[in-house]
This record gives C-alpha cells, sequence and structure tokens, in this order.
C-alpha cells in the first residue's frame, strides 16, 4: 500500500472518529473539510473558505522533531481549554540541529503538509531550530497561520528583562544560528544578549533525571558564568529545557526570570486566534472535562512509538490516549543548487 493511500486511510479515520465524539457529546452538527487528496490538499485548503463554525472547530496543529514540543502542547493546553490539537513528532529524523539548511526545510515542510491535510485552523512550529531555519519556506508551503517559538519567546524576554542583559540557552544548533539574538535585537537593538548551548539538558530532561545532583552539576558548569552577569531574563530556548526549570532557576539565581518560548508562543497564539475570528466557541463544560493527552488530541511520530509515550507520560503525567505510529515524508519539492 502506497504512502499516499495509507495517509488517505488515516485522515479518514481521524475525521470519521472526531465527528463521533462532537456528535455524540455536544451535539453539533459539523461538518469537516472534506481533504480527498493528500497531492490536492493545499490548492483544496487554499481554495476553500469554510464556514466559520466549521474552521473554528477544527485542531490547532503541532509539530516538532521528537518530543520536547509536548511543553509547548501542554502550555496552549493548559492556555486553551476549549481547542483541539494534532501533534506530529518526527522521532524518526530528529535531531534536526545537525542537519543542513535544505534538510530542515523539506523535514518541516512535509510536516506542515501532513498536518495541514488533517484539516488544521493554525500550525505552531514547536522545534527551535525549525523556527530558526524554516518559517519562511513554511509560510510558503501551506495556507494557514504559522507561528514559532522564537519570537514569542524574545518578545517576552525584552519585556521581562527592562533593558538589562538577556542570557539565552539553548542547543547548539539554535545558539549557532543566532535566531533569539537578531529576534530580540530587532526589537531592541541596545539590549545585551549572551548565549550558552547546553546540549546535555536534552538527555537529562528525556531520562527523567530533573532534580539530581547530576543535573545540578550540569547546570552549574553550563550556567555558572550567567548567574554572574546581572541577567534580566533567561530564555531557555529549547522545548525539553522546562522540565528542568527548577535547577535552572537555583543555578542562574531565584530573582532572574525565566522565560519559557512555549508558554510565551501559546499567549500569542491565544492573541491570534482571536484576531483572526478562529477561537473555539467557550464552553465551560469542555475545559472542566480537557485532560492533558485526552481523547480530544491525536498524537503522531514517525518512529519509536513507544519511547514517545514513555517521555510524555514524564513530562506532562500521562501518556496519549490516541497515539499513530506515520511516514510522512515524500516528494523532495525543494530545488537544490
Amino acid at each position: 500500500m502506497s504512502v499516499i493511500r495509507r495517509c488517505l486511510i488515516r485522515n479518514s479515520q481521524f475525521a470519521i472518529r472526531n465527528s463521533q465524539f462532537l456528535f455524540a457529546r455536544r451535539n453539533l452538527k459539523i461538518q469537516f473539510l472534506n481533504l480527498t487528496s493528500i497531492r490536492n490538499s493545499q490548492s483544496e485548503i487554499r481554495d476553500s473558505n469554510p464556514q466559520p463554525a466549521i474552521r473554528n472547530f477544527l485542531p490547532i496543529g503541532i509539530f516538532d522533531s521528537g518530543v520536547g514540543g509536548l511543553t509547548v502542547y501542554r502550555a496552549l493546553h493548559e492556555r486553551l481549554p476549549n481547542e483541539r490539537f494534532v501533534y506530529l513528532g518526527d522521532t524518526a529524523r530528529v535531531p534536526y540541529g545537525t542537519k543542513s539548511l535544505t534538510t530542515v526545510e523539506r523535514y518541516a515542510i512535509e510536516n506542515s503538509k501532513f498536518l495541514e491535510a488533517h484539516g488544521i485552523k493554525l500550525l505552531v512550529v514547536a522545534c527551535n531550530t525549525a523556527s530558526a531555519l524554516a518559517l519562511p519556506a513554511i509560510r510558503n508551503a501551506v495556507g494557514v497561520e504559522v507561528v514559532g517559538v522564537i519570537e514569542p519567546g524574545a518578545r517576552a524576554a525584552v519585556q521581562s528583562a527592562s533593558g538589562k542583559t538577556i542570557g539565552i540557552i539553548a542547543t547548539e544548533a539554535t545558539v549557532h544560528s543566532r535566531a533569539y539574538a537578531r529576534a530580540i535585537g530587532a526589537i531592541d537593538p541596545k539590549v545585551t544578549v549572551i548565549e550558552r548551548a547546553c546540549p546535555l539538558f536534552v538527555s537529562l530532561a528525556e531520562e527523567g533525571w530533573v532534580e539530581t545532583e547530576v543535573t545540578r552539576g550540569v547546570a552549574a558548569e553550563y550556567l555558572g558564568e550567567l548567574a554572574g552577569e546581572g541577567l534580566g531574563a533567561l530564555v531557555m530556548g529549547c522545548t525539553h529545557y522546562p522540565i528542568l526549570r527548577n535547577v535552572i532557576g537555583e543555578t542562574i539565581g531565584t530573582d532572574v526570570p525565566l522565560i519559557d518560548s512555549g508558554e510565551a508562543t501559546a499567549r500569542e497564539v491565544e492573541i491570534l486566534l482571536n484576531l483572526k475570528g478562529l477561537s473555539s466557541s467557550p464552553r465551560e463544560s469542555l475545559a472542566d472535562e480537557r485532560k492533558l493527552c485526552d481523547d480530544l488530541d491525536h498524537f503522531y511520530v514517525t518512529d519509536a512509538a513507544e519511547r514517545f509515550a514513555k517521555v510524555a507520560e514524564r513530562f506532562l503525567g500521562s501518556a496519549p490516549s490516541v497515539l499513530e505510529a506515520v511516514e510522512v515524508w515524500g516528494h523532495d519539492e525543494l530545488r537544490t543548487h
């Protein structure tokens, strides 16, 4: 069976499951977008103009190179309890940080098109590397609003720092891209930015070594110099790092505001949904009933579903109720010269 055929079957199953749930639980007669062709889905979505009542009940798409984006999912879920989410973790091709610009763009476009084909109303790029390198390419490839994590984090840092030096901790790829420094400089060119790569934080978070002596030792090694810089804010520029918030805060100093780019992104998504008229109708009963990883949210991974579920349980306190392994890669539409 071809990849396109499998994706079509999964897309139909997903639409039927969610339609049945909404009919049974809410007695709402909602018709979802009839996406009958993965190959033609881009033009269908761009050319269609679904009724607001239908469009507003579509889920928000989120993708990351792996499991770190679950902290962004959590921030969105907590801030927007009336929304549904479709999450894609590209666990077969992680990490993105070691890949070339062209490769990161290709991966990001494939992920974005996969989610758009499932009928989303907005896309959140939870991967810092993809946000740093591929946002323009993603926005050209899909017909929905796209929000990255770097600019919201930069804006929150500038606001909190009040002109003081801003620290950035991130993976080596994000630090080398200087994406946060550029974003902060575009807002306030006078602000000094200091960046530090903290690659071991990723493994420590995924292994659940959240508040161990090993983690404290690694944090002291990475952050010791930053602690004496009189920072006005410290940006946790990797989606794994909020898992280690307590240790990071203890090491850098409790008086330094920690900026979670996922939380900053969730605030901006809420604003954007309201501005574009895309918010789901408030329903108190739904907000009260919603749980992280419940069956209203659908999770996809490209490999290692069992490990993803275990790490999700560490990060979120529960494993996804609906988790499916898929393939998203296809024809490379980028030209290389």
